[in-house]
Parts: C-alpha cells; structure tokens; sequence
C-alpha cells in the first residue's frame, strides 16, 4: 500500500474543498486515554514522507508533527479518557475523540476521510480501511495524535512510575502484565478491559461493560484480543465492607499534571 493524496483529489474532484484526514490511536491500550486527531492538509504546502504512524521510528514522527502543525490547515487533538471508555465502550470512545477533534478545527471540513470507521456528524465522509496507510492527510492525523498521546503516557510515567509506561505507552506487554500482578491497576486503567479487572486484588465494581471484539482488522498493530460480552449500562455493586485501596493506587503528594496531559489542543493556520 501506498501512501497518497488520491482520496484528496477525488474530494477535491466532487467540488469539496476543506479535506480532514481523522484517525485515533490507543484503542488497543490498557492504560489511558484514546486519543484522536484531525488534519486538513494545505496542497500549496506538501509535507513529504506522510505515513502510517506505526511504521515511522519516533524521532521521524516527531519531525513530521512540527511540519503537520506548521503547514496544516487546520489541525487538532482531542481525547477521551479511560472513565469514558470504560462508561460507553473503546469504540464508541475512539469515534467520540475523533469528533471532538473534527469539532476543533477551524476553519471547519466539508469532507471527511476516516481511518476505517463513520463519524456522527452531518457532514459527507468517507471511511478507509487500512487508512492511515492510504490517505496524506489521515496518515498526518494518526502522526498528530500518535506524537501526542506518546508525550503524555511519558508524563504518566512519572506519576506512575512502576509500570514502564514511557516504554510501552499503556499496551499489552511482559513488563505491563508484570507491572499489574505486582502492584494492582492504577485509576487510569481501563477496568472494562478483562486484563486489568484480572489483576485488581480489589474488585469494586464487577458490572464493567465487556467491551467485545471492537477492533478492525489490522488497525491497531498493539491491539488485544478482549472478551465478548453485551454493552448494556451494568448496575453498580455494593462494596464491601472496610476495603483498603492497595497502595500503589495512592497518588504521591503534591503531584501536578503536566501540560502535555492537556487535551484542548488544536490550532489554524
């Protein structure tokens, strides 16, 4: 597969003339939030080596995310945190992030390319599998959020600092599994996910909606697989008396939360 504009100027073809490539990252984690971004790529401003995310090393993502912002459109970042996920289900949390992200830009899509999945706004779209690999402007999508839920997962890291979450960003992993039977789950864990309700010494809530095979094929290469199970609204269960939290839920003292864990961000040109 090929990354290229194709899917621009077949919009742009039909009489479309704001294109926002849309995409998420994160679904597959364990940990945090799922962040979306959107990107309307200016053709007077070609940014060149646009890719699928995955496939670029770090520092070259971080490169071509200076150059999205610099010459974009419009571009930006929204997020949907773990309580959400854990209330409404990973993918309608990953199509949440994206239209919140959609909603920032200014000036606003006529067109929309989205990586595998629709959007629940009144605007026309197209949905690409294997997108991010296709399309520019999704492929810078994916670069936008893709640098920024990394910068923040670093940030968690530092409240956090026994699960190697600047490592493996919040995925499945030896360290990560590990990480979970030794100290327990954090706040920040997605709980309706069935490794980390597996490793909580204290089951608070058992009523987590199970968030079942959500995932498109080949969208997420850190995706796991999670159990089935219906996504109705559970009922919440009493607690049992005098349960201790585990300590490695406490919050150290004075702990302020990095910038980079702000998620209004979003800029035009």
């Amino acid at each position: 597969m090929k990354c290229q504009g194709k899917y621009e100027r077949d919009a742009r073809a039909q009489g479309f003339e704001r294109i926002a490539g849309v995409d998420e990252v994160g679904r597959g984690a364990l940990f945090g939030p799922v962040f979306a971004a959107a990107v309307i790529l200016s053709p007077e401003r070609p940014i060149r080596g646009l890719r699928d995310s995955k496939l670029l090393d770090p520092e070259r993502r971080e490169v071509l995310s200076v150059r999205i912002r610099e010459r974009a459109l419009a571009w930006a970042v929204a997020a949907v945190d773990a309580f959400e996920i854990d209330r409404i289900n990973i993918l309608q949390a990953s199509r949440l992030a994206m239209r919140r992200a959609i909603e920032r830009l200014n000036p606003a899509p006529d067109y929309l390319l989205v990586d595998a999945v629709t959007i629940d706004l009144p605007l026309s779209q197209r949905a690409l599998i294997h997108g991010d690999a296709l399309s520019q402007c999704i492929a810078a999508a994916s670069i936008l959020a893709k640098v920024e839920r990394d910068a923040c997962l670093r940030e968690w890291d530092l409240v956090f600092p026994y699960y190697g979450l600047k490592n493996h960003k919040g995925y499945s992993t030896d360290q990560h599994w590990k990480a979970l039977e030794t100290h327990g789950p954090t706040p920040m864990h997605r709980f309706s996910f069935w490794p980390v309700r597996e490793h909580s010494p204290h089951a608070l809530w058992t009523g987590y909606p199970r968030q079942g095979d959500l995932f498109v094929d080949g969208d997420d290469s850190a995706a796991i697989v999670i159990d089935d199970g219906d996504l109705t609204q559970p009922e919440t269960v009493a607690l049992p008396e005098a349960v201790a939290l585990p300590e490695a839920v406490a919050l150290p003292k004075a702990v302020a939360l990095p910038e980079a864990v702000a998620l209004d961000v979003a800029c035009a040109r």
